[in-house]
């Protein structure tokens, strides 16, 4: 019996996206949290927030290793189950590749200097400056990444000729029409994810052993910062639906299962079709689907049926888009509630529902990045490269392609559970309080002019 390779080769891709997305993401939303909190505890001379930088540190590096070996899975994927593709846009992709592996490098340079040099500077200002080529490279590498998934979607900087790509322009298709919304969209949401995530690590922990000093300021450091963001993200959000209205109409209409052309477009959350693509049980906002695409509420929204039934992305997409924009808005008001409870002197922003509530909101996070970015892959289905090549033109032929998913499904279970044992055990065995302890002791004996 055939096996349809077609499939398989989104399995192994689909896979492999999910699982590096995790990484990807603490690896660039991370480090600016770092530095973060040692720029505000040289500010304070505040310890707490000094040793929330050097813990943040060691658990980041942890994720690079494992992001290194899923980014490298991704790079050897394109060849190995996507020949077709490279074949056809590797002269247009290569420098934008090369640009990220050089980010990371660069990034990985200074992040070594940064974690060796705790202490070693007269002036503390002088170590934290180590933060910013690492924040510098860990964007610029999801800059480079996204600059290629903005080219897939919207090809641009080549000439067409005899089914091949020539007079290619690699600057001019890093730079096409898609990329500055997709970036914005996305290191904004790294920012949100890393934010939620050491405020949910911070929560998570006042619940299991009690409110300290050093959670509760971890935790406020974090919710500010998951506010502005959480904010920027909506204003991604919003670019992002406005390019798709303008550039990639069919997304959009499959997102919002709008199927005709009309003004006063309605925005649709959730629901189900049936067999003849009727909605039913679903929310309708009036006109807000044309405000939103258009910031006019009267504009005029193009339906499915301009395009060929063939060309459309999977209807599916509809949930993965509501779910994404809801977890993203949830995690606003998640914020935005925590501040009102700080300034209402009446709440306590403490509670344990509170606390449970920001706990979730970390993993929610990460599931709202997962549906993002199948969202955003779906959503350009049935095309490859928009346009030009289709995912079935781009697949290899290979029946190998089912081994290699289990391949590559047991090296992510072996990733993963090493990962979870390593950093359980590095922070297990040098819990907070015990490092606190340390850190006062070292100071004591400093002031007396003992050697530390």
């Amino acid at each position: 019996m055939a096996i349809d390779t077609v499939l398989w080769s989104k399995l192994v891709t689909g896979m492999t996206l999910a699982f590096h997305a995790i990484f990807a993401t603490i690896g660039v939303g991370v480090p600016l949290m770092i530095a973060i909190a040692e720029f505000v505890g040289i500010r304070k001379k505040d310890p707490h927030y000094i040793l929330m930088a050097k813990r943040w540190s060691r658990g980041f590096v942890i994720s690079v290793a494992v992001g290194v070996v899923t980014g490298t899975a991704i790079s050897l994927q394109l060849a190995l189950v996507w020949p077709n593709f490279m074949k056809l846009a590797g002269n247009v992709i290569a420098l934008p590749l090369f640009l990220e592996v050089f980010a990371f490098f660069f990034e990985a340079i200074f992040l070594g200097i940064y974690l060796y040099t705790w202490d070693r500077f007269k002036n503390p200002y002088t170590h934290w400056l180590l933060t910013i080529p690492i924040v510098i490279g860990a964007g610029m590498s999801a800059v480079f990444i996204t600059t290629v998934n903005g080219f897939m979607n919207q090809p641009e900087g080549f000439l067409m000729d005899g089914g091949v790509f020539t007079a290619v322009d690699p600057v001019q298709a890093m730079m096409n029409e898609a990329s500055f919304s997709k970036v914005f969209h996305v290191l904004s949401s790294a920012y949100l994810t890393g934010a939620a995530l050491l405020a949910g690590i911070a929560a998570f922990t006042m619940l299991k052993k009690g409110v300290t000093a050093y959670h509760r300021k971890a935790l406020n450091l974090m919710m500010g910062v998951l506010l502005l963001f959480g904010l920027l993200n909506a204003l991604a959000g919003d670019v992002s639906a406005k390019f798709l209205a303008e550039h990639q109409p069919e997304k959009l209409a499959a997102a919002e299962w709008h199927f005709e052309t009309e003004k006063g477009a309605d925005l649709v959350l959730m629901g189900w079709l049936n067999a003849e693509n009727e909605i039913i049980g679903a929310l309708h906002l009036p006109n807000f689907l044309s405000f939103l695409a258009f910031g006019d509420f009267n504009a005029e929204v193009k339906g499915l049926e301009e395009f060929p039934q063939e060309e459309w992305p999977p209807l599916l997409v509809h949930y993965l888009f509501d779910l994404m924009v809801g977890i993203g808005f949830t995690l606003l008001a998640l914020s935005f509630l925590y501040f009102l409870f700080v300034f209402w002197k009446k709440r306590n922003e403490l509670n344990k529902w509170m606390l449970r509530a920001i706990a979730l909101g970390a993993p929610l996070a990460f599931v709202g990045v997962e549906l993002g970015w199948f969202y955003a892959e779906l959503g350009r289905q049935p095309w490859i490269i928009r346009g030009y090549m289709t995912v079935e033109e781009a697949a290899t032929s290979s029946p190998q392609v089912r081994l290699l998913f289990f391949l590559f499904l047991l090296l992510y279970l072996l990733l993963g559970t090493t990962c979870v044992l390593v950093l359980r055990r590095l922070f297990r065995l040098n819990p907070v309080e015990t490092e606190l302890e340390k850190g006062i002791g070292k100071d004591k004996k400093t002031e007396k002019g003992e050697p530390a």
